[in-house]
């Protein structure tokens, strides 16, 4: 819009809206321009165009010195209290007016959700920094998104006044984040009320750099059910067991949880053997541990059914390939997918299940790849009959086969779907399903058919060690459960065992016996009052009848009064119908059994299985995204744990 130079300024005392401090209004004939005093911008100044365009133009002008942008933004009392902003596209024209909904949401003092008091809205460049790093590392973005052209444009049109940053600006801001972040984890880990157990998990990037993702679980002081990562620590593939060893006990020094520590749960394979050990030992001359380290070597539930279901991969690698590149020629033109379509409704295949070629990286596909081949295990001879072409059908000794491995794989397929029906699993919910396991193989073990029986034998070989290893704790944890106590351990064990079922249930009892023994000691009612570390003094002095308590329990002793243990075994199972909470249960019951509810929070708390819902059926490790794995190793852990911890927070939060 031109105005001549002849064009005179109307006076704007007049005018009601604030914009006009910053519009000279100018008249030529009974044409009206609005010139910004700023960038000097002519602008429609006609009362028919309103003033939106005029707001539009001073949030977005560069040139004007007053950021303070509250009193354009807030147009009266508009329902809702919302904005008019005007959109830009990529060639930065104009677009028609939008109203949105203004939303506060501090993410440096936790989410407020629904906050539209748009009393004040300076821009807080600082925050709102860190709520762009913080959304980088909630959703795995890469650092250089920020400079981006397409990024770049969308935040200067949601956001005139926001400074942009660079990559290594952000990154910056995601170590700020870490540290904070960290503090608030190492306090909390502090002031824990039980012990804490570890996880350690390999990860690899494409680069061939490896990780070592170290996790904290435990049972906080409202007895729920929380796990932390501690550290993503870069290491040597090729490095020796005592270097790995000394990783991870300098990572619990820092966070000083080395007394803390009850179990390690790490994969069944023997390259770990002396790790473990070496760890068990270091922690055992200064006697952190209890039971004398017995039920410190965890190795994780899934991963052992990952190696037994690697053993029935490649002991049926060959039907397995049969079936593989028969329908992959099935499927290789619309010809044969046509005669084959034929074949399968003249044989009469009621089959509602697709063929498709498995992925090789997820065993569950290899699975269902081969539970749909036998539904048509039919129409593969007769497609054959019909095309020379086709020569790779698997015999009937194949298919007899091909329905064994098909049943085992299912087996395998159904007790990991146990594992991922349920985020946050107790170390309870495990042992009736390794029992399972357990019978499983002897069943087999015993089947006629020498290729069926050949394998079983060699899965239970596998499968022998992680139960010699496990099978203790899980008990204990099983009989923690008040839905089975003793129950459950003394109707599997006699069909494991056989006749040496007793011997093994007394190892057992004795086991739980001498952990309640060494709960004992520890609790504020011991004989010498030991409180834990993290109770203060003066909590201490404020409870002046401390000496009474232990007066009680001394004399109890005395009197051979019944213990906690003996109690809760005698008493009436919980009917197992009943859905519950385990950790609500023992909430509930706390007061009643001070000393077994503490021995409760230690056992359930320990990480049976490591692996995450959305790797369990992974047959390799777990991948670091591309987007991280190229960055420097500090970063690279700093991201990591810092998006555990806020997704840790934000769990359960809904934004709608």
């Amino acid at each position: 819009m031109e105005i001549p130079e002849e064009g005179v300024i109307v006076n704007s005392s007049r005018l009601k809206s604030v914009v006009w401090n910053d519009f000279d209004r100018v008249k030529k004939g009974e044409t009206f321009a609005a010139i910004c005093r700023h960038c000097k911008r002519i602008l429609s100044g006609s009362s028919t165009s309103g003033t939106s365009h005029l707001r539009n133009h001073l949030i977005r002008c560069r040139r004007r010195s007053n950021h303070d942008i509250t009193q354009l933004l807030t147009r009266g009392k508009r329902k809702q209290n919302t904005l008019a902003i005007t959109s830009f596209s990529y060639n930065q024209s104009p677009i028609k007016n939008e109203i949105v909904t203004v939303a506060s949401m501090n993410m440096e003092e936790g989410v407020k959700v629904g906050n539209n008091n748009t009393g004040v809205l300076n821009l807080d460049h600082r925050r709102s920094q860190l709520d762009l790093a913080r959304m980088i590392i909630m959703h795995g973005y890469p650092l250089g998104m920020v400079e981006d052209i397409g990024f770049k444009i969308f935040v200067r049109n949601l956001q005139p006044l926001f400074d942009l940053v660079t990559a290594s600006g952000v990154e910056d801001d995601c170590i700020e984040i870490y540290n904070k972040e960290r503090q608030k984890v190492y306090e909390e880990l502090d002031k824990l009320p039980g012990k804490v157990s570890l996880s350690a998990d390999r990860w690899s990037t494409n680069g061939g750099t490896e990780y070592l993702c170290l996790i904290a679980h435990y049972i906080d002081d409202s007895w729920e059910l929380k796990k932390k990562i501690l550290n993503f620590l870069v290491i040597d593939p090729d490095q020796a067991e005592e270097t790995l060893s000394e990783l991870i006990m300098t990572s619990l020094r820092k966070w000083d949880i080395d007394r803390k520590l009850f179990s390690l749960t790490i994969d069944n394979r023997a390259t770990y053997e002396k790790t473990v050990c070496r760890i068990r030992d270091q922690l055992c001359q200064h006697r952190f541990l209890m039971c004398e380290g017995q039920l410190f070597d965890v190795r994780c539930a899934a991963s052992t059914v990952k190696l037994l279901v690697q053993d029935v991969l490649e002991t049926s690698r060959e039907i397995t390939n049969k079936v593989r590149e028969t329908i992959r020629y099935v499927k290789g033109s619309q010809a044969t997918q046509e005669k084959f379509n034929e074949i399968v409704q003249l044989v009469g295949i009621n089959c509602q299940k697709s063929l498709s070629v498995d992925n090789p990286f997820q065993w569950n596909s290899t699975c269902m790849m081969l539970e749909a081949a036998l539904e048509y295990k039919e129409a593969f001879p007769q497609l054959q009959e019909h095309d020379p072409g086709f020569s790779m059908c698997p015999s009937d000794i194949d298919w007899d086969r091909l329905r064994a491995i098909t049943s085992i794989f299912k087996f395998f397929h159904e007790v990991s779907n146990v594992f991922a029906g349920r985020k946050h699993i107790t170390s309870n919910s495990y042992f009736n399903e390794i029992c399972d396991i357990h019978l499983q193989l002897i069943g087999w073990c015993q089947k006629s058919d020498d290729f069926i029986s050949s394998l079983a034998l060699k899965l239970k070989s596998k499968f022998d060690e992680y139960w010699k290893k496990c099978s203790l704790i899980m008990a204990i944890a099983a009989i923690l459960d008040p839905r089975y106590k003793m129950q459950l351990v003394e109707y599997y064990y006699p069909q494991i065992y056989g006749d040496s079922a007793p011997d093994c249930i007394d190892i057992v009892k004795n086991c739980m016996k001498a952990l309640y023994s060494g709960h004992a000691i520890y609790s504020p009612l011991s004989a010498h009052g030991q409180s834990s570390a993290s109770e203060s003094s003066v909590n201490i002095v404020k409870d002046k009848l401390t000496g009474f308590d232990r007066f009680l329990h001394e004399t109890s002793v005395s009197q051979n009064t019944k213990s906690d243990l003996d109690k809760y075994l005698e008493e009436p199972l919980f009917p197992r119908k009943n859905v519950i909470s385990v950790l609500n249960w023992w909430k509930v019951h706390e007061p009643r059994y001070p000393v077994l509810s503490m021995m409760a929070r230690n056992i359930l708390g320990i990480p049976i299985s490591k692996v995450a819902v959305e790797s369990l059926f992974d047959t390799g490790e777990r991948a670091l995204d591309h987007c991280w794995s190229t960055m420097k190793s500090d970063t690279v852990q700093a991201l990591m744990c810092s998006r555990d911890w806020i997704s840790s927070d934000l769990e359960g939060l809904s934004l709608d």
